[in-house]
């Protein structure tokens, strides 16, 4: 009824909720964008994937319970011979020397007749060792690069063999941390799908049916509409942008031309100054604009988004647990790289020694002697598959 007491205390009730919303609007700015945005800024709406689940990051203790489904190494033979290990590492900063030596002695515990040459170099020389029939096992700090296979290839006239035997860090140096992804931090958007990053990123498309350039297309309104969008990246032809290319824009080398590529710098006083921290420190100075990098150079003004492999599926942040079970997609994964021809066997003692770097006991010395993650179990159970083939 017109005039009524309830009528009145509706529209009053009314007014002072629509008050309390511009009050807080007020007193916080990434609320007042929200609402700006208007209905299409909803994490469903705004992103192709389900929100991520959260969790504990215990490194260690997470790490422990995927290698305890792991077997003790259990030698299948009494080998002899040596082997020749190349792989990541150089004159100045030995990365894996710690975990290589410890691999070794407690190899020689269980198979004492097997001796080791171990050169660590480099990613770079590893592969070229093997095809040139100087080393046995390939020690990569990173994913063979295609250059590396090609000429691998070339060389023999077949593909190189991989063994995954690690998982990239979540945030330490040196390591192959993941990329991740990052946003303004007042910008609403909290997932994206690959899909939705090879548009953003690349110029071919190669996962969808066209590309993404401003922030309207990714169902941001109010004042984000009709924005573009600034892409910041790694040098796109250099390690970490040659992953990203494989990962993400299927192996097309034509990024956005808009994408605004980094490298080390210097800083006045001598130091570097990390690709990682000069694109986060540009992009907390451009609020329409999204990263890569990794949370190590995390600072004020940005935020990293959880990602999914698929539009509609389940999307994760960079955790200890998603990097090992691969729920997240811009995971690194180490690999063994060997020589093996079509059809043929690898040494007893290149295979043996593979088959302790997977077992219970070395994964635990990775973990402990290195900045590397393990497998998970069916990662595990794959590799050994390979080596038995």
């Amino acid at each position: 009824m017109p005039g009524s007491r309830t009528s009145i205390g509706h529209a009053w009730l009314g007014a002072f909720l629509l008050l309390q919303g511009v009050v807080a609007a007020a007193s916080d700015p990434a609320l007042a964008e929200r609402q700006a945005a208007g209905p299409g800024a909803s994490s469903a709406s705004l992103s192709q994937c389900s929100p991520p689940t959260g969790g504990e990051d215990n490194r260690n203790k997470i790490a422990e319970k995927a290698i305890d489904q792991f077997p003790d190494y259990a030698p299948t033979r009494k080998v002899t011979g040596t082997i020749r290990l190349w792989g990541h590492g150089s004159a100045k900063r030995d990365f894996m020397g710690d975990l290589v030596r410890a691999w070794i002695e407690a190899f020689h515990r269980r198979q004492p007749d097997v001796r080791f040459d171990y050169r660590m170099y480099g990613t770079a020389s590893a592969v070229g060792a093997l095809y040139t029939g100087a080393g046995d096992i390939a020690l990569l700090g990173e994913e063979i690069s295609p250059a590396a296979a090609r000429a691998f290839r070339r060389a023999k006239g077949y593909a190189p063999t991989g063994i995954e035997i690690a998982t990239g860090s979540v945030d330490t140096n040196y390591f192959d941390y993941a990329h991740m992804i990052f946003v303004h931090a007042d910008n609403p958007l909290e997932c994206l799908s690959l899909r939705q990053l090879d548009a953003i990123f690349g110029e071919q498309h190669r996962r969808g049916d066209r590309n993404i350039r401003d922030w309207s297309q990714l169902g941001l309104g109010g004042a984000w509409a009709g924005h573009r969008i600034t892409p910041y990246s790694w040098k796109t032809d250099e390690d970490f942008g040659l992953f990203f290319r494989e990962r993400v824009l299927e192996d097309s080398h034509r990024w956005n031309p808009d994408v605004r590529e980094y490298v080390h710098g210097v800083r006045a006083d001598g130091s570097q100054y990390d690709q990682g921290q000069r694109i986060l420190d540009a992009l907390a100075q451009d609020r329409y604009g999204i990263a890569i990098s990794n949370v190590r150079y995390a600072r004020p003004g940005v935020k990293a988004i959880a990602l999914a492999w698929r539009d509609g599926g389940p999307s994760a942040r960079a955790t200890t647990s998603s990097l090992i079970d691969r729920s997240y997609p811009l995971v690194r994964i180490i690999p063994a790289i060997v020589d093996r021809p079509p059809g043929g066997k690898l040494a007893p003692a290149v295979e043996e020694f593979l088959r302790f770097v997977l077992s219970r006991e070395g994964q635990s010395l990775l973990v402990e002697r290195s900045g590397y993650l393990p497998l998970d179990r069916r990662a595990r159970e794959a590799q050994i598959g390979k080596l038995e083939q």
